[in-house]
């Protein structure tokens, strides 16, 4: 993986939940996401909220002396919910445009917990990979069991001839931050070779 903008280090896209009714074990997850990262010295990525378990990373990164990323459109700004006191903030016009940057300046992808939004970033980055748009790993980060259910649907698609059984190599499935910069330090390059055709990474 090579460094993007961050000299000192790597920087991770960290998808999850803005939801704050949630249960302490998702939390103290994304609490502990955050320690890893900062004293890792690997820049978080986040789409900029204050609240849910968006907002525990943000804070933990900080606390513990780490740097924040957050990317977030202008309607969110003006409905409230970006965060006061993030390292640097990118604004964007619309939530596609926040997509595309949080991947194209990420060196990897975390998805903790979430509800429709971090699946639909988790699916459209797993996606780009499958693509070959995306080369970078992609860590589920799998907190009490929470994506179980999701991953056998990938098993069943797979099953049922929809994904080739190749894809599995697509992703790492982990069950505490712990692990986290194992599978970053020690992950399979992709290449997949059904693509046809040279691609711009992102």
């Amino acid at each position: 993986m090579q460094d993007k903008e961050n000299s000192s280090g790597l920087s991770v896209v960290v998808y999850c939940a803005s939801s704050a009714h949630i249960q302490d074990v998702y939390i103290d997850a994304a609490r502990k996401l955050g320690k890893v990262l900062a004293e890792n010295n690997i820049t978080c990525i986040t789409g900029a909220g204050k609240q849910g378990l968006m907002g525990v990373l943000n804070d933990s990164v900080l606390e513990n002396n780490g740097k924040v990323k957050g990317i977030i459109p202008q309607f969110m700004i003006d409905s409230g919910w970006c965060h006061p006191q993030l390292t640097e903030l990118v604004i964007t016009e619309s939530m596609h445009e926040r997509k595309f940057l949080m991947a194209k300046q990420s060196d990897a992808a975390i998805a903790l917990p979430g509800g429709f939004g971090t699946l639909e970033e988790l699916a459209e980055i797993l996606t780009w990979k499958q693509l070959g748009l995306y080369k970078n790993p992609i860590i589920i980060l799998n907190v009490n069991g929470y994506y179980d259910l999701l991953l056998a649907m990938f098993d069943k698609m797979i099953g049922e001839k929809f994904l080739h059984h190749n894809y599995r190599k697509m992703w790492q499935v982990v069950d505490s931050p712990d692990e986290v910069i194992d599978c970053l330090q020690n992950f399979e390059a992709w290449e997949p070779s059904f693509t046809k055709y040279d691609k711009k990474e992102l």
